[in-house]
């Protein structure tokens, strides 16, 4: 039986936004941040985290940078009752690397948390700070599509009808 997910994007509704976060001492839980992943989790979704991470292709930081702040992040959602089922990023920047399947808006990070941990998209919830995280989710068949507002803490989700259709499956 396929499960249900939430789908997070990192910065600007996970942490606060703020120039290419990499080090524990500099990532700022947002407000309400695990509030509402605890009353999803109750319902029965999967919590999984997916993130555009352009500075590991500028140079800013390494791949080992980002595992180690994605272990301490996901290391303190579980002393808040929250495990992640799955964090999945996108290393790349189309000015460095080329273009990619897995860089929103592209919904290759979804594709694969859905292959990789069996969800039903349909029945799946995305929430983001940008059109491009809704368009993603958009393009991938998420059924249920919000954006976040607010600077440190949620202070809205604003859900939207999927605008495009799925194009990849």
């Amino acid at each position: 039986m396929l499960k249900k997910a939430l789908f997070l994007d990192r910065d600007g509704v996970v942490n606060v936004e703020k120039h290419y976060v990499y080090r524990p001492q500099d990532f700022e839980f947002m407000g309400g941040i695990f509030e509402l992943c605890l009353d999803y989790q109750r319902t029965g979704h999967e919590i999984v985290v997916i993130t555009n991470q352009a500075g590991i292709a500028r140079g800013f930081y390494s791949e080992d940078d980002f595992c180690r702040l994605t272990e301490w992040m996901s290391a303190r959602f579980l002393d808040h009752g929250v495990r992640l089922a799955g964090v999945y990023h996108c290393p790349h920047h189309p000015d460095f690397t080329g273009p990619c399947k897995c860089r929103k808006p592209a919904p290759g990070m979804i594709l694969s948390a859905r292959d990789g941990l069996g969800l039903d998209l349909a029945a799946s919830t995305l929430l983001g700070d940008k059109q491009s995280d809704l368009e993603a989710g958009a393009r991938a068949g998420v059924g249920h599509l919000g954006l976040v507002r607010g600077h440190r803490h949620i202070e809205s989700v604003e859900f939207q009808e999927p605008r495009t259709a799925p194009t990849i499956h």
